[in-house]
């Protein structure tokens, strides 16, 4: 990955990203699946969110994403409070985050490539400002021969690491990747982490829901741990509330 780091870059490592203050989290009338959790993320850290399925690992990234808003307490992204922020403040904020859902969300009418480059392109870049980089990334994670296939055509593996590649093709203030090595074979998983860390280390604060057990070792990475809703670890690298 050759361009040079984008607005993550400028950002103070001593600057607090997203800070969680009381909030808690339920869909409709059930249970909470997030309860009052209080921490904050300093700009250009790497985190991971580990828990047993139903710990609320999920439901935490769609909150720093926007795709879902607390149902009680404060959430501030960008220093800014996105509880209450209006339609206009939103999508400005929801175009620096970088989100890889495990539903993956491709555009089966596109291309490999222009699923990639996507971003760029809403972003008002012109094809020829953008082609050789994402062709360059697309063949970092192992696309390179598949850049006019079409999604339907591509294994589960491949779609994953299509996803992966629009999620950080704009190099994004914050990464969100929910169980991204899931559907790859270790050989890969250490492929991607590398990238990973090469967006961190170029600014991007990451955050990366996972299972991967043995990732996480090898990583060795501050964990947020979550247990029935509640973050009952903290490691270095989180500001106390």
């Amino acid at each position: 990955m050759s361009r040079k780091p984008m607005a993550a870059a400028t950002l103070s490592v001593a600057d607090e990203i997203v800070r969680f203050e009381g909030v808690s989290m339920r869909y409709g009338d059930g249970p909470e699946v997030l309860h009052d959790l209080n921490f904050g993320l300093r700009a250009g850290s790497f985190h991971f969110v580990t828990g047993p399925s139903g710990a609320g690992k999920t439901t935490l990234l769609r909150l720093i994403s926007l795709a879902a808003r607390p149902t009680e307490g404060r959430l501030e992204i960008f220093g800014q409070d996105v509880v209450h922020a209006g339609v206009k403040t939103r999508p400005a904020i929801r175009r620096r985050i970088g989100v890889v859902f495990q539903d993956l969300l491709l555009l089966d009418h596109l291309s490999v490539f222009d699923n990639a480059a996507l971003p760029l392109r809403i972003s008002g870049r012109r094809p020829s400002e953008y082609r050789g980089d994402v062709a360059e990334l697309l063949s970092w994670v192992g696309l390179g021969e598949r850049m006019d296939s079409m999604p339907a055509t591509l294994a589960g593996g491949e779609k994953q690491r299509l996803a992966i590649a629009r999620a950080v093709v704009n190099r994004p203030d914050i990464l969100l990747a929910d169980e991204p090595t899931g559907n790859v074979d270790q050989d890969m998983a250490l492929r991607l982490f590398r990238l990973f860390v090469e967006l961190n280390r170029l600014g991007t604060t990451v955050l990366i829901a996972t299972h991967d057990q043995d990732l996480v070792a090898r990583s060795n990475r501050p964990i947020l741990h979550l247990e029935h809703g509640r973050m009952t670890a903290r490691a270095a690298g989180l500001e106390p509330a």
